[in-house]
């Protein structure tokens, strides 16, 4: 491999990475259009017995059911991928922790799965076409919060984080 093709190589796995910690702030922060461009038109979503359709749908339907959270963080980690030219593959780890509350209980379930995903490279942007998503295990257990829960994080664009990140979207 030349170095050009090299540096290429990096430059490619720095987008397809962001994407999808892209995609992990989308459904933190409810932001459909930005989940939505961590898509192609006609990428498929396959989430076992939660959702199997179109890409973009399944961005719909996280960000609806989040809305019935108090809160949610997603977070990636031990991502690979393979390049083969304009396609790649991919798997990551991520780990989905939400409060809700259940009558009086502070509840908290977490998620741990992984993202084996499909992408190619159209008009110069990565995204994905197919994503299976892989739940290992999970639980739901009473939280006893340290103080009162409040919180200074947002779950739309008024998030401080949108003053830093203002467009993220691809």
């Amino acid at each position: 491999m030349s170095s050009s093709e090299g540096l290429q190589s990096l430059v490619d796995k720095q987008a397809i990475s962001e994407q999808i910690y892209r995609y992990c702030r989308s459904v933190d922060r409810l932001d459909i259009p930005l989940g939505h461009a961590v898509w192609h038109p006609d990428g498929v979503a396959d989430y076992g017995d939660v959702y199997c359709g179109d890409g973009r749908g399944v961005i719909d339907l996280i960000c609806a059911q989040h809305q019935h959270t108090l809160y949610h963080s997603h977070q990636v980690s031990n991502i690979l991928i393979e390049l083969n030219g304009d396609r790649a593959g991919s798997e990551s780890y991520v780990t989905a922790n939400l409060r809700i509350q259940h009558g009086d209980a502070l509840k908290q379930m977490t998620v741990w799965s992984r993202y084996i995903d499909t992408w190619s490279r159209r008009a110069g942007v990565w995204a994905i076409d197919k994503r299976i998503a892989v739940r290992d295990f999970d639980e739901i257990r009473d939280v006893v919060p340290l103080g009162k829960v409040a919180s200074e994080g947002r779950r739309d664009h008024r998030d401080v984080s949108y003053t830093t990140l203002p467009a993220s979207v691809v």
